[in-house]
C-alpha cells in the first residue's frame, strides 16, 4: 500500500500551524510585559499595571512546613510507589510468552496552602496586593524526601498508605517570603476603604503575574519559547517537504521550497498581526487611562461652584479671600473635562487654608463635606494622572521605534499628549508593617 505524498505535507502543515500559535502566544505575552511602565505605587490608579518592590504584610504568614514568614504559601506531599506488571502475549510461532516489567512514580497524597492580601513596597509608598486568582512563581522553601522514621512522615503527611507504597514521601512547599523582592503585573482598581489602589484579579485582563522572578528573565522566559516554537515550526515544515518528495521518489525540491515559503509567509504574517494588535491594545489602555482622568475632572469641575458659593458668604471684603475664589474661578475655566495637557493646579491646599482662618466655615458641615470631596478628587486626580502619563510616554516611544513603527503606521496611531498639573496632594496609605 503506497503512501500519498500529499499526507506528510497535509500533517506537516497542521503541525507548524501548530508550532506558530504556541510561538505567537508566548509572543503576546512578551509584549504585554514589555509594553507596560514600571509603575510606582503612588503611580498607579485604575487599569493593567506592572509593579516592582518587596512583600510586605501587617500580619505575616507561616510556611505549613519550612515555618518561613511570608506572605503567601503552597506545599504538596507525593509518595513513591512500585509495582511488578506481568504481561502475556503470543510470538509469531503461537507461544505464549511472559513478560515482566516495574512500573514506578510519585502520586500526590496532600497538598495545602494559604494566601492573604499583603502590600507591596517600594520607595514612594505601599499598594496593596490581593494574590487570588493570580499565578504565583514563588521561591522554593522547602524540599525534602523522608522514610517513616522520620517525624515529618506522619506529622506533615496522612496517616494511611497508598497502594503499593515504597514508604518514601517528598514533602515541596514554594513562598513568597517576607521583605522579598516581587514583580507585579495586573489590573488596578480602587479601593473601597480609602482613596488608593489596589491590584486584584480581573477576569478581562490580559495578565495577573506575581512573580519572584525580575522582569527581564520572565520577558527573556517568553522570548525563548517563542523563539522553541518559531524553529520547531519551521523544522516541521522542511521536514513535511523532505518526506513528500523521498515517499514521491522525484528528484525535485519543490514541495520544500513550497512549504517552507509558506510557513515563513504566514510567521511574518502572524507577527504583523500580533504587533499590531499589541499596539491597539496598548493605545486602548492610554484611553483608559485617560477617561479614568476625565471622570475625575469631571467631578472636580462640578465641586468647584459649589465651594465658590460656600466662600462668598464669608469676610468677602478681604484680600486674601478675593484672591482664592478669583483662582478657585480662574480653575473652572482652565479645567474643562476632556482636554489633556492643561496646566492647572491643586486646590484641596488652598481651600484648607482658607477654613484654618475663618473658623466658621470650618464649622460649617457641608463645607467640610465639599472640601474632603475636593480632597479625595485632587487624590484621584494625582493618582490617574501619573499612569496616564506613565503608559502615554511609554505609548509614545512604541509609536516611533523600530520595528513598531511600521505596524503603527498600518493602524494609524498617532502620539498622545501628556497632562501637566501641579499642588495635588496624595495621601499615603497608612499601615503598619511588620519589620
Amino acid at each position: 500500500m503506497s503512501i500519498s505524498p500529499l499526507i506528510p505535507i497535509a500533517a506537516g502543515s497542521v503541525l507548524a500551524l501548530g508550532c506558530l500559535v504556541g510561538a505567537f502566544y508566548e509572543l503576546r505575552c512578551k509584549r504585554t510585559i514589555d509594553d507596560l511602565p514600571t509603575s510606582k505605587t503612588q503611580g498607579v490608579f485604575i487599569g493593567l499595571a506592572e509593579l516592582k518592590g518587596t512583600a510586605e504584610s501587617e500580619t505575616p504568614l507561616s510556611g505549613f512546613l519550612s515555618g518561613a514568614t511570608c506572605v503567601q504559601y503552597a506545599w504538596q506531599v507525593e509518595e513513591h510507589w512500585q509495582r511488578t506488571v506481568t504481561e502475556t502475549s503470543r510470538d509469531a510461532q503461537g507461544h505464549m510468552q511472559t513478560r515482566t516489567r516495574t512500573e514506578s512514580g510519585w502520586t500526590r497524597v496532600a497538598d495545602g496552602g494559604e494566601a492573604e492580601p499583603f502590600y507591596l513596597k517600594d520607595d514612594t509608598g505601599v499598594i496593596r496586593i490581593i494574590p487570588q486568582g493570580a499565578k504565583i512563581e514563588a521561591k522554593s522553601t522547602f524540599n525534602e524526601t523522608v522514610n517513616p522514621s522520620s517525624p515529618l512522615y506522619y506529622g506533615k503527611g496522612p496517616a494511611s498508605a497508598i497502594a503499593n507504597s515504597t514508604h518514601q514521601r517528598r514533602f515541596h512547599e514554594t513562598a513568597l517570603p517576607l521583605h522579598a523582592l516581587l514583580y507585579v503585573m495586573g489590573p488596578a482598581r480602587e479601593r473601597e476603604d480609602v482613596v488608593a489602589p489596589e491590584v486584584a484579579r480581573d477576569k478581562s485582563a490580559a495578565m495577573f503575574l506575581i512573580s519572584v522572578r525580575s522582569e527581564k528573565q520572565i520577558s527573556s522566559g517568553y522570548g525563548r519559547w517563542s523563539w522553541f516554537w518559531m524553529v520547531l515550526g519551521l523544522a516541521v515544515a522542511v521536514g513535511a517537504g523532505v518526506a513528500s518528495t523521498v515517499i514521491a521518489n522525484a528528484g525535485s525540491t519543490a514541495p520544500i521550497w513550497i512549504i517552507g515559503g509558506g510557513y515563513l509567509l504566514a510567521l511574518l504574517l502572524g507577527w504583523v498581526w500580533t504587533v499590531y494588535n499589541s499596539l491597539i491594545g496598548l493605545r486602548n489602555r492610554v484611553n483608559q487611562a485617560w477617561s479614568q482622568v476625565e471622570v475625575q475632572l469631571k467631578r472636580r469641575h462640578d465641586l468647584i461652584p459649589n465651594l465658590v458659593h460656600s466662600i462668598e458668604g464669608y469676610r468677602q471684603y478681604e484680600k486674601e479671600t478675593q484672591t482664592v475664589l478669583a483662582e478657585m474661578r480662574g480653575q473652572m475655566e482652565a479645567t474643562p473635562p476632556g482636554v489633556a495637557g492643561q496646566d492647572f493646579k491643586g486646590l484641596a491646599a488652598v481651600i484648607r487654608l482658607t477654613a484654618e482662618k475663618y473658623p466658621d466655615l470650618k464649622a460649617s458641615e457641608s463645607f467640610l463635606k465639599l472640601q474632603q470631596s475636593l480632597v479625595d478628587t485632587e487624590q484621584r486626580i494625582a493618582l490617574a494622572r501619573d499612569y496616564f502619563n506613565d503608559i502615554a510616554t511609554f505609548y509614545n516611544t512604541r509609536l516611533s521605534i523600530i520595528p513598531d513603527r511600521f505596524a503603527a503606521g498600518l493602524a494609524r496611531l498617532n502620539p498622545r499628549t501628556l497632562m501637566s498639573a501641579s499642588d495635588f496632594e496624595r495621601a499615603p496609605v497608612s499601615v503598619k508593617l511588620v519589620e
